[in-house]
């Protein structure tokens, strides 16, 4: 063990460079060990319009890097790697990555959780050209157009309440002929004149030019397929949280999001879960920082009686 760090951070989001900003702004030798670039799911979203201090908004890629910059000025460390496995069985945490293995005295989970997918064609080539999957995020690019929500949960009930006070028309598509979303949802929608029900449908294809311009729908009860006009697709049919390489290790629950509360505090003892990977209500931006800065709170009482 040529290093051991006092915190390692997986996950380079919001909530993992704000854990990394509060670590080494406190004095700790920091490391934020990050598969791709900066920013998370933020980093693929235009415009974040919901986080505080931008009356403009700001591009979800620019502020990754601006947050990333503000750890590294107090002299957090960022790694490029993929993490392979981790071993939390003993007091100092193994992280092994592709490029070799790090030691921490601490650990900060903030992988994130990613949004399923239809898995249809062209789907991921229309990402951010009418294909999204954050209607709080992109929902305001549509005022006064056509939008679609595919699914039928908590979420996409939400997502279309949300846009059917933006969108000129929201068509709700679900495969199955009612909603799974609990009862308090349900007098909202059926009583919103701009909402259109598809039921017992799925979306098969997008059409578009350089942009989505709508939809084909099969109906899954008669085979027959149908075209909607719409200028933009919000998936909403569930995450699934980046939690793969910790299974077995700590405490998830039934959809693979780490068990830990408002304190972060995880099962074991200086491991962290901040941010979308962990269970809790509500999963924002602003969120993520939160728990990225009382991951670090804990993490100092633990590490003052290490």
């Amino acid at each position: 063990m040529e290093n051991i760090y006092d915190m390692i951070i997986i996950g380079g989001g919001p909530a993992g460079y704000t854990a990394a900003l509060y670590a080494s702004r406190a004095g700790f030798n920091t490391v934020t060990v990050e598969r791709m670039s900066p920013g998370g799911q933020m980093a693929i979203t235009d415009i974040i319009d919901n986080y505080p201090g931008f009356e403009e908004g700001i591009d979800g890629f620019d502020l990754g890097i601006k947050m990333q910059r503000g750890a590294e000025r107090f002299g957090a460390k960022t790694e490029y790697a993929e993490v392979v496995s981790v071993d939390l069985t003993q007091k100092i945490k193994k992280v092994k990555t592709a490029n070799g293995t790090l030691y921490g005295k601490t650990l900060v989970i903030a992988t994130g959780a990613n949004p399923k997918e239809l898995g249809i064609q062209n789907e991921r080539e229309l990402i951010g050209r009418g294909v999204h999957y954050c209607a709080h995020c992109d929902g305001r690019f549509y005022k006064n157009k056509t939008v679609a929500v595919v699914g039928g949960g908590n979420t996409a009930a939400a997502d279309a309440l949300y846009l059917s006070r933006i969108a000129k028309k929201v068509y709700l598509i679900h495969r199955r002929d009612t909603l799974r979303a609990t009862k308090i949802y349900h007098e909202p929608l059926m009583q919103a004149d701009n909402i259109e029900f598809l039921w017992n449908s799925a979306v098969t294809e997008f059409t578009a030019d350089d942009r989505v311009t709508g939809a084909k729908i099969t109906n899954l009860k008669t085979g027959d397929v149908t075209g909607i006009d719409c200028d933009g697709v919000f998936i909403s049919i569930g995450r699934k949280p980046a939690t793969d390489f910790v299974r077995g290790k700590l405490l998830l629950d039934d959809d693979g999001y780490i068990i830990a509360d408002e304190t972060t505090r995880t099962d074991i003892p200086g491991v962290y879960a901040a941010g979308d990977v962990r269970t809790k209500a509500l999963r924002q931006v602003v969120t993520a920082v939160s728990d990225g800065a009382v991951a670090v709170h804990f993490a100092e009482k633990y590490l003052a009686e290490y």
